[in-house]
């Protein structure tokens, strides 16, 4: 079939929820895509911070295909091997003792959110049910996650939203301890706002979040969807910062493509929750956990991607930065590792369409940061490729204004 007759039955049969590009994107391979027409493209967007390996990473591939001829899918009503194979790697490395696993980012928030509340109830009282988060923040698009999102674009079709969320500036701790009260039961954060800009707080952030929580009973929560499976230069972006969180959750990365998301926690919070209180049919499928397992061991195979992903993340940024000393509209530069945002003072939309046209995938956010969240496998020179196609791109509109 034809693109155009692909993206036209695209257009009839699906919801219109997304302002999709008109390509078709047919067959990946590390970081190179192809569409139906054969063209080739260089990934700086990774499915959105998915595919850390790349495409069809030879381990997740060959773990599918083992898996899909033994068992695909048996429900949680059984021990699944590769769920448990797959929570212990997890826990072993983290700070977690348990998890509990699902589909998506904010199926992995959910979770989270009625853990810190269950725990609430149980531990601090029946009138604990309040969780602060962050402006700018982005948690997921259900009913609980869209008012955990301090964005109010996301919300506003949709009201009411639920009760029990209070907003803060991110990146200060002070503004958190103003809005604690007898009703808060958790903290819940990004370590880096990544749908809110690449939004990067201070070094002692999280070290005082941890204090703050600690001090008043409270859960710490860290959303690692975008940030966990090596993506800022550490397994767990809360590496960085020498604390540990309560409760964590994962999606995104954790599956090497396939879907899956994950709460993970400690004995103390995870206790919480008793059969019956929360579950997920297809959460921790055979197959899923499967890809996960074998995403989480190749990206702790020798440590070289991690360390890899600091390695170009600086030579990224650095780069990046040249740009910025070039042109006088590129406000900021800021990320981790392969977590990088450059803020513009202009729409960012029409740089993502001719950088499309140039072959290379990138994307923006927040209406004028360009996003970049390469697989953690991406070299210096194609690294170069995108910066010379961004300063022609720059350099094009330099002279038109």
């Amino acid at each position: 079939m034809s693109t155009d007759k692909l993206i036209e039955e695209s257009k009839k049969y699906l919801f219109n929820t997304y302002g999709r590009f008109p390509v078709v994107f047919v067959r990946g391979r590390g970081m190179k895509l192809w569409d139906s027409d054969g063209r080739e493209y260089l990934d700086f967007l990774s499915g959105i911070a998915v595919n850390n390996l790349g495409h069809c990473h030879p381990k997740v591939v060959i773990a599918l295909q083992k898996q899909a001829q033994k068992l695909i899918h048996v429900s949680n009503y059984f021990h699944i091997e590769p769920q448990i194979k797959l929570a212990k790697a997890l826990c072993q490395n983290s700070f977690a003792d348990r998890v509990f696993f699902c589909n998506s980012g904010a199926e992995a928030n959910e979770a989270a959110i009625k853990l810190a509340r269950k725990y609430a109830k149980e531990n601090m009282g029946g009138q604990r049910y309040e969780i602060i988060t962050a402006l700018k923040s982005f948690h997921g698009r259900t009913m609980a996650t869209i008012t955990a999102t301090g964005q109010e674009k996301f919300q506003t079709a949709f009201t009411p939203l639920l009760p029990g969320f209070k907003y803060v500036p991110f990146g200060d701790a002070g503004a958190v301890r103003d809005a604690v009260t007898d009703k808060t039961c958790a903290v819940m954060m990004e370590p880096i706002q990544a749908e809110g800009g690449v939004n990067v707080p201070p070094d002692d952030y999280f070290g005082e979040l941890r204090a703050l929580c600690d001090e008043k009973g409270l859960l710490l929560i860290l959303d690692e969807v975008q940030t966990g499976m090596g993506r800022t230069g550490k397994l767990f972006a809360y590496e960085h910062f020498g604390i540990k969180p309560d409760i964590m959750t994962l999606a995104k990365a954790l599956g090497g493509g396939a879907a899956i998301g994950a709460c993970l926690a400690t004995d103390k919070a995870a206790e919480a929750f008793s059969p019956g209180d929360h579950a997920s049919t297809f959460g921790g499928n055979p197959l899923a956990c499967a890809a996960g397992l074998a995403s989480l061991e190749a990206i702790l195979e020798d440590g070289w991607l991690i360390g890899s992903c600091a390695r170009m993340g600086e030579y990224f940024a650095k780069e990046l930065l040249k740009l910025k000393e070039k042109y006088h509209f590129i406000r900021d530069v800021r990320g981790r590792g392969l977590l990088i945002g450059m803020e513009l003072d202009f729409d960012a939309a029409p740089v993502v369409r001719q950088a499309l046209a140039e072959g290379f995938v990138i994307n923006s956010t927040m209406g004028s940061v360009l996003r970049f969240v390469p697989p953690l496998i991406v070299t210096e020179e194609e690294i170069d490729a995108l910066v010379e196609t961004l300063d022609r791109i720059f350099e094009g509109r330099l002279h038109h204004d």
